[in-house]
């Protein structure tokens, strides 16, 4: 069975277009088709239903698309495997991690690590903690950076990197920042901007206010920080921020505030699947995280 045919399958099963899987494999449409067309003829049945321009997996694509995945996945392991024989480190790395991780850790490792391996080629992908987990989950990454959760598959393997304060902050002139030490019950009355109730930095607050029999008001969430930063400091609520993006600014807007028995901090770390081979570079990286 051609490996080729076989990504091509599972890309438009994926992206449930032939167009946009021919787009990210860089082939052309009839390419595709034809690699389609060759895989279907092979194994003696229809693996897509196409009607008008909307198509979607027959059962026996169903059945086909877990077993794809593994047959690829098994050749791309074993080509690692061999290509780790040689000791070199080079060819291509992808990572991906948070916007703030990359920002406020990751500059000084990246830059020596591209340094020490020049032959390696990075590829990273700025995206939310849970979408990387997701992507090292699917395979689609190698490593990830980011906010570890306590709700881990065991498959996954994790690597514990920095501790993350986070404070409660507010806008100057908002009523709670006239108050030298606060309790979560005087916070609970004041809405707050938070990243998604997805986040394990919500589900971390949440879990504060819950102990206390409190409940949290959330009147809106986004997952960008320095959108968050804004709409606090224009005084639309409160919300947790990370120490290293607070100590970052030259000229704040914002009130660090002072709760009374509270200590909240989230775990910044790396992981990777545990049954995937990681390639040599891979194998680099994860040293020059822990190194630091």
């Amino acid at each position: 069975m051609d490996t080729q045919h076989l990504k091509a399958f599972i890309t438009v099963a994926k992206l449930n277009s032939f167009t946009a899987a021919a787009n990210q494999l860089h082939l052309t449409q009839p390419a595709i088709s034809k690699r389609i067309a060759s895989l279907e003829e092979q194994l003696s049945c229809k693996l897509f239903d196409r009607v008008a321009r909307d198509i979607s997996l027959t059962q026996a694509g169903v059945e086909l698309l877990p077993r794809a995945q593994q047959i690829l996945q098994s050749v791309i392991d074993t080509e690692l495997a061999i290509s780790n024989l040689s000791g070199k480190i080079a060819g291509t790395l992808r990572l991906a991690t948070s916007h703030h991780i990359g920002l406020h850790h990751l500059p000084q490792i990246l830059k020596r690590f591209t340094q020490h391996y020049p032959d390696v080629h990075l590829e990273l992908d700025f995206i939310d903690s849970e979408k990387a987990y997701a992507a090292v989950m699917r395979s689609d990454t190698e490593l990830a950076i980011i906010t570890l959760s306590s709700n881990t598959a065991d498959n996954i393997h994790t690597v514990e990197l920095w501790q993350d304060p986070l404070s409660f902050v507010v806008a100057k002139d908002h009523p709670l920042a006239q108050q030298p030490t606060l309790s979560l019950q005087q916070l609970a009355q004041y809405p707050a901007i938070l990243p998604d109730t997805s986040t394990q930095t919500t589900r971390l607050v949440r879990q504060m206010f819950e102990q206390q029999g409190l409940t949290l008001s959330i009147s809106m969430a986004t997952n960008y920080l320095e959108t968050i930063k804004m709409m606090v400091s224009i005084g639309l609520g409160w919300s947790t921020l990370p120490d290293t993006m607070i100590e970052t600014e030259q000229v704040s807007e914002l009130k660090v505030l002072t709760i009374h028995n509270s200590n909240l901090r989230r775990t910044l770390g790396c992981i990777h699947h545990k049954d995937r081979t990681l390639s040599n570079p891979a194998r680099a990286f994860l040293s020059a995280l822990t190194e630091t």
